[in-house]
């Protein structure tokens, strides 16, 4: 059966591809009408939008906004036509719209009453597509001016010039329109209608008709026809007439404005959306839902705003109604206006693949990694009669091609009126085979020719070369056009489906009994010819359609040069960076560095360890021979790769990446800056296949290692190199099983140096380790070499041995623990116990400043006189008899001596003590003593010289030792003692016996250089201090009774007037408070001197007391005013005081006899007397 016989309605019937919202004719309209197709989604729409819109009939709203979005040929543009017949119900050849769609909804009638009375009022449609309305200038009003011209033009006037519509509607209004029209055909010989839009030209006629009809002046008319003025419209005054009009009509009047292509009109430019947004809200506000705006985009609104989202929150609220096509739909419409098939098709077409079923499912299966899942064939008898002579992947694949290249390669991206839609694709594609039988199937680049026409020149270049060299067979053939197409076609869905062989040959499949082994070699030759003559490109395992300025871009790239050095550098960043990126080889737990090459190119530092060889396709066949190979792995492990093109994805990602430096992109244009771009994405591509390529040459590599060809087990690439290393480990590192015993940490190390761990020489784990190194010292002895720890842990990290640091340091803690060699640092021998120890083994900041070497024994003699002075200088019996042990019992115990004598010798800071050079003398015997602690030999030397010496120290000592261990602190208390009373050494020498005790304590506790002090006379100190203190003591308390009694006398005189008033009663308690202070003085204070000072300050304040007693106890005289009229006022008689210190008046004085005291009396007296003599009193002072 031809397949053009299949289907119900005739294929090669015109069916308009992409609904223009202006085709007007009736038979259109009545096809659009009966073939229209109700989808479920769109039956889902119709109730959504009619809800919202009969609502508005019952109360008002401001919600008027309607937004319908879907992707490029979804049919959003046929909707919103179908939306304006309905809601106009237009009667078309006696039958309204509304009743054409009631057999559309037999299987829902709520919703057709939910339409019917929607349509029930008068409604007027103003359906326009805005790129078409639309001015070629579109300012910030643009919006605007384009619903202003529709409007005037809805009302019979001229709304593409405004100042002629103006003109119109000013007629209008004085309802002279008619009279107008007739009286200018009158005068042009034109109608009015016929004329209106090249007004401009007819001057004279328009002046007279004006003045005519309108009775104007010829001045005025002619001002207004060449008035340069342009005519404006606001949002405001546009609303208020869309209004004005509205409320004219009956109330269920409702006027719609139906606008296609909004969505690419208003773009993403603030000031359309802000007009459009403006617009749309006044009319919600003032007209109340009579008035609604109905919009098309072919994004969602919130995609149109999503970059400016808290600047047009707004808009999104004026279109609260959206509407969503999605791809289901456009597949329903095309199987029922398209595809539907006759009884007989269906029944032929499903037995087709029940026979097929399995041809069909190996002809259309893509690998998973070639497609989306969705991206499928047939799965059932039923959907293969649906959609023959098509494919299922095809209607989705479409759409996002036709969605792609609306992006990418149309010529006039906002002109609707040069696209195609899915619907008229899938039927030229159908027309094209409807000579072919049921084994046909529609390859996917039949639709490539839907898209043609509207393609960017530059794309359809190509194709157009092409197919010219096809046809004069200029090395190009007509299937490779086809191929070229395709590769077009699926130019830009590369996330969706990949442009493999594998997937291309599926997409070419053209018939059920094709022979795809056969079609696959076919498909790979057109391939290659397109490629050699560079019409496309070539990433990894994928192809894709090359533009003119691709080809160019191509070509450059092609000849620019790499070095073979950048590509060998670049597959070892792979190897080592990305496949296996280990620094080191872990065994066991051993990590061991190996260096790393490519083709005999180093990558990264060198350490002069292992080495682990690539060898690439660079590499020359001569040094991948079996024995060469063999020959030269001795010491390192090489890895010939297995073929593959990881070679040629490196070279070709590093061509472009020096192409794309050479060129300033900045200053290329925008179609060759996407263009590098494109080939940037490209480089990446083939670094990522060259990646994959590398790993599976490794897993199919040749491995020869340490001089032989192994066979490495099955794995992948990083597990194959593991394995190579392995081997190498096992056969470089021979010594690494001396190590017998492993360290952890510092701990291990101090286990083995303080002999924690006991065990028979000669039977430790690492001995074997041990032997190596003492052996390798001794010959550096006898060479007479300086070893630093350094060396040693430099020697056997490195091959054959390869332990690890720690263990070699804890190797050498045993050969110091067994007492073979000898760590010096710093010129100084570091004995096993030093904390320090360990760092000086591992550390690298310190293993360079570690000396090691073969130890020499001190002599036995030396040894025994040692221990046996030590024994007895000590007075210890365990001394130990090993060399190591002996010298740490030297150091441990001298240096515990330094720090006795050096704590002795503080104890002088401060204080005089006796004999403090002594002690002086035996800090420097002891340093002496320790200075030879870096060489064992001569520190034990210096013991044995050293012994008289010492025992000197220590027998003169003696007396010191005693002093501060039982008389230091009767000696302190004698010396403080002394220095207490220094200021009454006066009143002690009136005792002679206390006088004689005080200067023996001097004596004692006096400390002169150079004289021997007598340690003997201390315990005199408690007796001879016991009498001064008496005797001191005594006199103290007869001082204070002396004291005691001033203070009575000096309270009783100021306590005699002290009840007088209450100003006497204040001074005597505050004298109660002094005096009470000065008791507690006088009972605290321990010296005489001190004492003797306290008496003249109370005298004193008695007197000041006593005297302000007085004061207070005068009556108070009242001052007379003066007299008036007298020429001088009395002034008050002024008193004088004289002051006489009490020292001049009382001067000391002893007094043994009467007479000396009548004398002395008697004197002041007449000093007194003299004093009061031209005064009217006499004040003592202090």
């Amino acid at each position: 059966m031809r397949i053009e016989q299949m289907f119900k309605d005739d294929i090669n019937r015109t069916i308009n591809g992409v609904v223009q919202v202006e085709q007007e004719t009736e038979r259109v309209l009545i096809q659009e009408l009966d073939e229209y197709v109700v989808t479920k989604e769109l039956k889902k729409h119709f109730i959504t939008l009619f809800n919202k819109y009969s609502d508005a009939f019952d109360s008002k709203t401001n919600d008027i906004g309607v937004w319908i979005s879907g992707f490029f040929g979804s049919g959003k543009s046929h909707f919103l036509k179908i939306l304006s017949y309905i809601l106009e119900n237009k009667e078309v050849q006696g039958i309204k719209t509304v009743e054409r769609f009631r057999s559309k909804f037999e299987d829902d009638p709520a919703t057709f009453m939910l339409i019917d009375k929607a349509t029930k009022g008068e409604t007027d449609t103003i359906l326009f597509n805005i790129d078409i309305e639309g001015s070629i200038n579109k300012d910030a009003t643009a919006v605007l001016r384009v619903f202003a011209k529709m409007f005037y033009n809805h009302l019979g006037f001229y709304g593409e010039d405004l100042k002629v519509a103006k003109l119109e509607q000013f007629i209008a209004k004085q309802g002279k329109t008619e009279e107008f029209r007739k009286t200018f055909e009158e005068i042009n010989g034109d109608t009015w209608l016929n004329t209106r839009e090249s007004f401009a030209f007819f001057e004279d006629d328009v002046v007279e008709t004006l003045k005519r009809v309108l009775g104007m002046s010829e001045e005025a008319a002619r001002n207004w026809f060449n008035g340069t003025e342009t005519v404006e419209t606001s949002i405001a005054q546009l609303v208020s007439e869309i209004r004005d009009y509205v409320n004219s009509k009956p109330d269920n009047y409702r006027l719609l404005f139906m606008i296609d292509e909004v969505g690419q009109y208003v773009g993403d430019n603030r000031d359309h959306l802000l007009n459009l947004q403006s617009l749309v809200e006044d009319i919600g506000n003032k007209c109340e839902g009579k008035v609604w705006v109905m919009c098309t985009g072919q994004e969602a609104l919130d995609e149109i705003i999503k970059t400016r989202q808290d600047e047009f929150s707004r808009i999104r609220a004026r279109f609260k109604t959206t509407l969503s096509l999605s791809s289901t739909s456009a597949d329903e419409v095309i199987q029922k206006r398209i595809l539907s098939k006759t009884p007989e098709a269906d029944k032929e077409l499903q037995k087709v693949y029940e026979e097929k079923a399995s041809v069909l499912s190996n002809l259309l299966k893509f690998n998973r990694d070639d497609a989306l899942q969705d991206i499928r064939g047939y799965e059932s008898p039923q959907e293969f009669s649906r959609d023959f002579p098509f494919v299922p992947y095809q209607f989705l694949l479409l759409q996002k091609v036709f969605n792609e290249i609306r992006k990418h390669g149309n010529a006039g991206k906002h002109q609707s009126g040069g696209e195609r839609s899915m619907l008229s694709g899938f039927q030229e594609a159908a027309q094209k085979l409807k000579e072919k039988d049921e084994n046909a199937i529609a390859p996917f680049y039949l639709f490539y020719d839907t898209v043609h026409g509207f393609l960017d020149g530059a794309i359809r270049r190509v194709i157009e070369r092409c197919q010219t060299a096809a046809d004069e067979d200029r090395g190009i053939k007509q299937q490779d056009v086809a191929v070229l197409k395709l590769l077009y076609l699926i130019r830009y869905v590369d996330s969706d489906i990949k442009s493999t062989l594998d997937a291309i040959v599926i997409l070419m499949t053209d018939n059920i009994n094709l022979d795809k082994i056969k079609m696959r070699e076919q498909v790979r030759e057109s391939l290659d010819r397109l490629l050699s003559q560079n019409y496309i490109g070539r990433n990894g395992n994928t192809y894709n359609f090359l533009t003119d300025e691709e080809q160019d871009i191509a070509r450059d790239i092609k000849d620019t040069s790499v070095d073979t050095a950048q590509i060998i550098e670049r597959i070892g960043h792979l190897v080592f960076g990305e496949i296996y990126d280990k620094k080191k080889y872990r065994y066991q737990i051993y990590d061991f560095p190996y260096d790393q090459y490519v083709d005999g190119t180093a990558i990264g530092s060198v350490t002069g360890g292992m080495k682990l060889q690539i060898y690439s396709i660079a590499t020359d066949d001569y040094e991948k021979q079996d024995l060469r190979l063999q020959t030269n792995s001795k010491g390192q492990a090489i890895v010939v790769l297995g073929d593959g093109k990881y070679y040629e994805c490196i070279e070709n990602a590093l061509k472009i990446r020096k192409y794309v430096k050479t060129r300033n992109i900045s200053q290329l244009p925008k179609s060759v800056q996407d263009i590098i771009r494109t080939q940037q994405d490209e480089a990446t591509k083939y670094e990522n296949d060259a990646l994959d390529y590398i790993k599976r040459a490794i897993e199919s590599a040749e491995f020869y290692v340490d001089s032989e060809h192994i066979d490495i087990k099955g794995g992948d690439a990083k597990s194959k190199l593991d394995q190579a290393l392995e081997y190498l480990v096992t056969h470089v590192y021979y010594d690494l099983d001396l190590i017998g015993e492993n360290a952890n940490d510092d701990s291990d190390i101090v286990t083995i140096l303080t002999q924690m761990q006991s065990y028979t020489p000669g039977t430790h784990p690492n001995s074997g380790a041990a032997q190596k190194i003492e052996e390798y010292l001794e010959m550096q002895d006898m060479k007479h070499i300086t070893t630093k720890m350094s060396d040693i842990q430099s020697r056997y990290q490195a091959i054959p041995s390869g332990w690890r640091e720690i263990d070699i340091a804890a190797v050498v803690a045993l050969l110091i623990y067994e007492q073979k060699v000898t760590i010096k640092y710093g010129g100084m021998t570091i004995q096993p116990n030093d904390p320090k120890l360990p760092d000086m083994l591992r550390k690298k900041s310190e293993v360079g400043k570690t000396e090691i070497t073969k130890r020499h024994v001190v002599s036995p003699t030396k040894m025994k006189e040692a221990r046996e002075f030590l024994r007895d200088f000590l007075d210890v019996m365990d001394v130990p008899a090993d060399e190591d042990g002996l010298i740490a019992f030297i150091i441990e115990k001298f240096t515990d001596l330094e720090e006795h004598y050096d704590s002795l010798n503080k104890k002088y800071e401060g204080r005089k003590y006796p004999d403090q050079k002594l002690v002086w003398d035996a800090v420097r015997l002891v340093k002496d003593v320790l200075s030879q602690k870096s060489d064992n030999i001569a520190l034990i030397d210096k013991v044995v010289n050293s012994e008289d010496a010492l025992y000197t120290m220590q027998d003169k000592l003696k007396n010191i030792e005693s002093f501060f261990k039982t008389q230091v602190a009767l000696f302190d208390s004698a010396a403080n003692f002394v220095e207490s009373i220094k200021n009454d050494l006066d009143y002690i020498d009136s005792d002679e016996e206390a006088k004689h005790a005080l200067n023996q304590m001097r004596l004692i506790t006096n400390i002169f250089d150079g004289k021997t002090y007598d340690y003997s006379r201390i315990p005199e100190l408690n007796e001879l201090q016991s009498t001064v203190e008496k005797s001191h003591n005594a006199m103290l308390e007869e001082k204070r009774e002396t004291l005691y009694e001033v203070v009575r006398s000096c309270l009783e005189e100021i306590h005699k007037n002290a009840m007088v008033n209450e100003k006497t009663k204040a001074i005597s308690d505050k004298a109660d408070s002094f005096y009470t202070q000065k008791k507690e003085q006088i009972a605290a204070e321990k010296s005489l001197a001190l004492l003797d000072g306290v008496s003249v300050p109370m005298w004193s304040y008695k007197d000041q007391a006593t005297m302000a007693i007085e004061a207070a106890m005068a009556p108070q005289v009242e001052e007379k005013p003066p007299v008036k009229g007298s020429d001088e006022a009395e002034s008050p008689k002024k008193v004088i005081i004289k002051k006489v210190a009490r020292q001049q008046m009382f001067p000391a004085k002893v007094l043994k006899t009467d007479d000396e005291i009548d004398a002395y009396v008697e004197n002041i007296r007449k000093q007194m007397k003299q004093y009061l003599q031209g005064s009217d009193g006499i004040q003592i002072t202090n």
